[in-house]
């Protein structure tokens, strides 16, 4: 398949361009851009369309953390937070994602919501006890817990790779979230919900992101493990799969060329998703009302990547 084989309404930004970035990237620097709020739906011809994501007030007072809430998925699962009522959401990020936090924090502001912006190092345990802190202080109230920032540094071959950067992607990738957690959990009651972001690599694996693929499979074994432990309280746990999406990560740990047409190919729709199209499940695990008698579970959103067992 080539990318003009491809049937989308999100035809201005489908296919990347060839792009490279510095980790951590910056979302407004992906070309030809990127989509947060817009959702693919088909006509009764079998023709996509754009539609602009309307809420419904499922989040309505609520407040949430969102860990890598600046760009990509985190930034899309914020921003729709906003529009389905949430009264105020914490977006974490790292000093360098500076501007696209900003740009994300004007956007809240816009659909209602209040923003806190947190600029820290999750890697760093005092700054975890900061981010939940600062949320609390700034807030009252936590309801919604997404650990969603991560990192990923392509390695072609194991005997070649750096054990500093296995480290450092595992402390930003699953040990900050055990940290994030046990510092936020004290002020979540009943009815809570924490989300966090795994990867179809954690099923499928990965040749080139073997330390990555490691850290997504053991957010799913925390994320089964805790939703055991917290079922009592009624603080449901739950995580998203996704597939390949275009962000700015993806441009800042790859090659230019692989960046190029990344998703091109893909089972269903034949490309790479956009924010927008994780965004909604969010929604879902966030709401109190929609996945009230689900916990421990895993939504897989990969366009047909992988198909089988959760």
């Amino acid at each position: 398949m080539s990318a003009e084989d491809i049937i989308t309404a999100y035809k201005h930004v489908a296919v990347p361009e060839k792009q490279e970035q510095n980790l951590p990237g910056l979302d407004k620097n992906i070309e030809p851009g990127l989509e947060y709020t817009k959702q693919e739906v088909w006509d009764d011809e079998g023709k996509p369309v754009l539609r602009e994501y309307v809420g419904s007030g499922k989040l309505k007072g609520k407040t949430a953390i969102v860990t890598g809430g600046d760009s990509g998925i985190g930034r899309s699962a914020a921003m729709l937070f906003a529009r389905e009522g949430a009264a105020g959401i914490t977006i974490v990020h790292l000093t360098e994602e500076k501007e696209d936090a900003e740009a994300v924090k004007l956007a809240l502001e816009k659909d209602g919501a209040k923003c806190l912006l947190v600029p820290c190092n999750l890697e760093k345990e005092k700054d975890c006890q900061a981010v939940v802190d600062a949320h609390v202080q700034t807030f009252g109230s936590l309801h919604v817990l997404v650990n969603n920032a991560s990192k990923q540094i392509l390695a072609s071959k194991l005997e070649d790779i750096d054990l500093e950067n296995v480290r450092s992607t595992f402390q930003s990738n699953i040990l900050q979230m055990f940290a994030v957690t046990k510092f936020a959990l004290p002020h979540m009651k009943r009815g809570s919900s924490i989300i966090n972001t795994t990867s179809v690599t954690a099923y499928k694996g990965s040749g080139s992101l073997v330390d990555y693929s490691s850290t997504k499979g053991a957010i799913v074994t925390f994320t089964r493990s805790l939703a055991t432990q917290l079922a009592p309280k009624g603080i449901r746990v739950n995580a998203i799969a996704p597939g390949p999406v275009i962000t700015s990560l993806q441009a800042a740990s790859r090659p230019a060329d692989q960046m190029e047409g990344l998703g091109v190919g893909m089972p269903l729709h034949g490309r790479a998703a956009q924010p927008a199209e994780m965004g909604p499940a969010y929604v879902f695990l966030a709401s109190p009302s929609d996945s009230n008698c689900m916990t421990g579970a895993v939504l897989h959103i990969n366009n047909g990547q992988h198909i089988g067992g959760s």
